[in-house]
């Protein structure tokens, strides 16, 4: 591994070779004094995007760039704005997304650019927001979206090998890549024309595969990054996660501590991009929860800049929702929902916060951070000093650095005594004030409510109607037809059926003995019918794709009749050969009976596509009158429900509670918000998600919801909620530094905005709300989290008291940590630096 320093300094110099190797000290100096916080470069065009080493160079000025992950199509489009917005007020200053090519052309040559899939629109408002955009084409972009985005009709064009040197999927990777720039540059939205795009992105993390296609990988990289070049966007590209990235192509780094794990450019001209920085982990049906704190976000933000990174875009900042059939295999319908921006798009704190600061506080380094010369210092066994310091100047940022784990330590820099906690990293941007500490959370912090709302669940009475399984079906084959061929991504489920006749002497003599039906699949799940009776169900995993289905069931003499229900939870979205990806029965046999074990396999397969729901639209207005609905019974396989039920009140969010159910699809209104999975449960014996985000702009006056149950869920406590973040918290010790929100640059020196920079509790109310109810709060040494904080061993007897002074009735508010508020009166804990801890509800 590359000693820090000396990585460090490779990066400056390779800078002022590139950048300045015409250029003396005092040039430099000059260009600084003209620009000094917007990073101009002397000799750069006034409008384009170029880079060197150091950063991209952005209309003439280099820029440190915060991005976050938004996907268009996993939101509406009256949801954009305000997701944009709130990205905006948390410091960040450009959007990302991928380009959803099976959502553009779901069938070859006809295209779809309207409602939640309309780019254009999507890029022209991060431009009306004067915010940034990475687009990245792909056009495989995995992200966990069904078939990694590549249409499902590609699968069957002759001859052909996804993401390979192959001339079919060239063929048409290059007619669709094509397509979206030229349909960008017509729209005018790359930077050298004035719009938002300064970065593209062609291919997606190909290196994890690249190796099983041996030279036609490498073949195929090239081809690839000339393929991107020849469009004339006139904007740098990028692959992620490519060592062998062609040039002028700029390979940049995925993962959790790209300061740390990051191998670096591939060529010295080029800078270090972080292009996806995971805010969580996504997750699939099974799955326990999933976290990340922001503490750990912070520090790995805080590293990489400070050893010459230029970008990050964190992977999600709003994750949303994958409404419909658009999750990839097992994903749940709710994506990244632990971002800065929550599934709702509600600020999730203290993630949006924390980053919020340390987005300013890597800003006021900027002119350090741009012109400076960097120096790794030893501080101790586990710390250590990067220093970036402009020559001949005082332009100066330090960035201190403590990797124990575990326990906090002081170090002494520049004759200054600094405490810095486990595992953390202080920035001094004028490398003598501490403005900011990855693990000292100094914004406020909330909790998500889900409140059952009165007008929706008023009268909500539901009738079912249930699906018969179908008896001798045409489309018949010796064997099974494997199951995403069969289906071609137009549903989930097929029908196969099959019958038998068995003798007398072929059933079981013995009472205690029954027959086994059994079902080795490829995947992803059965339900089962005998003799038109249900049998049970099997399923998969993310992990194992394959079961085996093995259930008594009861035969009889003469003629059987066998139904299999096949499903699927999303195609594949990742690795080799996709192409090749298979599901469905692959053997099927009847164990017990007299005559021995019996193969079904080859016995002749009826098949259908889709269930008989699905094709009467039962989840429309007009198709739900095609059947004849009855009251509900107590649950049953392959059953639709369908009730109407008022829009919530409010403008809050909105979800359904599938308490009680099984697997299968909601829709409202006739549009389908994803599948619920709910007695798949986690190693904790819950379910993996519980509420699904009905967005508003679904809902009517009065609205009508159809529920498709596949197995025996009984909707009667299934309920509507609105969801909010009202119930807003902080914990501030006397030890935390002040705000970086306290602190500006003038005149290229630090200087804090007011007098007072002590440690404050502070709260803001989400809206126009205001502060109600003083939930808790103790001065002293309280622990928990938000939504469950506890009193410790000591704690001021008139904390809330002071609280409610300061707070009651007001939409924000500042609660100093001062002693003089606090009695120290019978204090069983003298010597503690105290802690103040509060929690307050809004309305």
């Amino acid at each position: 591994m590359v000693e820090p320093r000396r990585l460090l300094m490779i990066f400056f110099l390779s800078t002022l070779l590139i950048a300045y190797s015409n250029a003396n000290v005092e040039e430099i100096q000059k260009d600084t004094e003209e620009g000094d916080e917007e990073g101009k470069v002397g000799g750069q065009k006034a409008q384009g995007v170029t880079y060197d080493a150091r950063s991209l160079i952005i209309n003439g000025k280099r820029e440190l760039l915060f991005s976050g992950a938004i996907h268009y199509p996993r939101s509406t489009p009256d949801m954009w704005p305000d997701l944009i917005k709130k990205a905006k007020q948390g410091g960040i200053n450009t959007i990302e997304t991928y380009v959803f090519w099976n959502g553009h052309e779901p069938v070859e040559g006809q295209y779809n650019f309207e409602g939640e899939f309309d780019l254009v629109k999507f890029i022209k408002l991060i431009h009306e927001h004067k915010l940034y955009a990475v687009v990245r084409v792909g056009p495989f972009i995995q992200a966990e979206w069904n078939h990694g985005g590549l249409p499902y009709w590609l699968r069957e064009v002759p001859g052909i090998i996804f993401r390979s040197d192959n001339e079919p999927f060239k063929k048409h990777m290059k007619r669709f890549v094509t397509m979206i720039v030229d349909k960008l540059k017509q729209e005018k939205l790359f930077a050298p024309q004035g719009g938002p795009i300064i970065l593209a992105q062609i291919e997606n993390e190909y290196n994890t595969i690249q190796r099983a296609f041996r030279e036609k990988g490498d073949s195929y990289v090239q081809w690839a990054g000339k393929l991107a070049l020849s469009l004339n966007a006139n904007v740098p590209w990028i692959m992620c996660k490519q060592r062998d990235a062609p040039d002028p192509v700029i390979n940049t780094c995925n993962g959790r501590h790209c300061g740390d794990t990051f191998y670096g450019p591939n060529k010295r001209n080029k800078p270090a991009l972080w292009t996806e920085n995971w805010t969580a982990q996504y997750r699939v049906f099974g799955d326990p929860p999933s976290q990340r704190s922001a503490e750990d976000l912070a520090y790995s933000v805080a590293r990489f800049f400070s050893k010459n990174g230029s970008m990050v875009n964190y992977y999600m900042y709003y994750g949303g929702t994958n409404f419909g059939r658009t999750s990839a295999s097992f994903t749940t319908t709710r994506y990244y929902d632990e971002a800065p921006l929550d599934e709702f798009g509600l600020q999730r704190e203290p993630k949006w916060g924390h980053l919020k600061d340390v987005h300013r506080a890597l800003s006021l380094c900027k002119r350090a951070l741009f012109w400076g010369v960097p120096t790794t210092l030893k501080l101790g066994p586990d710390q250590q000093a990067i220093v970036w310091q402009q020559p001949g100047t005082s332009a100066c940022a330090a960035f201190l650095a403590n990797n124990n784990t575990r326990l906090a330590q002081h170090v002494n820099f520049r004759g200054q005594d600094i405490r810095l906690p486990a595992r953390s990293i202080s920035v001094l941007p004028d490398c003598k004030t501490v403005v900011f500490n990855t693990q000292l959370v100094t914004t406020q912090h909330n909790s998500r409510n889900f409140v059952r709302s009165e007008i929706a669940n008023k009268n909500f009475n539901w009738e079912m109607y249930r699906e018969v399984p179908p008896v001798g079906l045409g489309f018949k084959f010796d064997v099974p037809r494997e199951l995403f061929h069969l289906t071609k991504d137009t549903t989930d489920y097929a029908w196969y059926t099959t019958s038998l006749k068995l003798g007398r002497r072929d059933l079981p003599m013995k009472k205690n003995v029954s027959p086994v039906l059994r079902v080795a699949s490829l995947g992803h799940g059965i339900h089962a019918y005998v003799n038109g009776e249900y049998a049970g169900s099997a399923h998969g995993s993310k992990i194992e794709k394959s079961f085996v289905f093995q259930r008594a069931v009861s035969l009889k003499e003469g003629e059987n009749h066998i139904a299999l229900l096949g499903y699927l939870v999303g195609l594949p979205d990742s690795g080799a050969y996709m192409e090749k990806r298979f599901a469905g029965p692959r053997s099927i046999t009847i164990l017990g009976l007299n005559t021995g074990t019996l193969d079904i396999s080859q016995n002749g397969w009826g098949h259908q596509v889709g269930i008989d729901g699905e094709k009467k639209k039962l989840f429309t207005e007009e198709g739900s009158k095609s059947v004849q609905w009855t009251k509900p019974d107590q649950g049953g396989p392959l059953t639709w429900y369908k009730g109407y039920f008022d829009a919530p009140e409010g403008d809050n969010p909105v979800a359904i509670v599938m308490t009680g159910m099984g697997k299968g699809m909601v829709w409202i209104n006739g549009r389908s918000i994803g599948r619920y999975w709910n007695n798949y449960l986690s190693p904790l014996k819950k379910p993996t998600q519980s509420e699904y985000h009905i967005p508003r702009a679904y809902l009517k006056p009065k609205n009508l919801i159809v529920l498709l149950e596949e197995e025996e869920g009984n909707p009667k406590d299934v309920h509507i909620v609105t969801v909010n973040r009202d119930t807003i918290c902080s914990a501030v010790s006397e030890i935390h530094p002040p705000s970086p929100r306290l602190f500006e640059t003038k005149n290229g020196s630090l200087q804090p905005k007011v007098n007072d920079l002590k440690p404050k509790a502070e709260l803001i109310c989400p809206g126009k709300k205001q502060i109600v109810a003083v939930e808790f709060a103790s001065y002293g040494d309280p622990f928990g989290a938000c939504g469950a904080y506890f009193i410790g061993n000591c704690t001021a007897p008139e904390s809330k008291q002071v609280v409610e002074k300061y707070c009651l009735g007001k939409p924000s508010c500042q609660i100093p940590l001062d002693s003089i508020h606090f009695s120290d009166q019978n204090d069983a804990c003298t010597h503690l630096r105290k802690t103040l801890a509060v929690q307050v509800k809004c309305a």
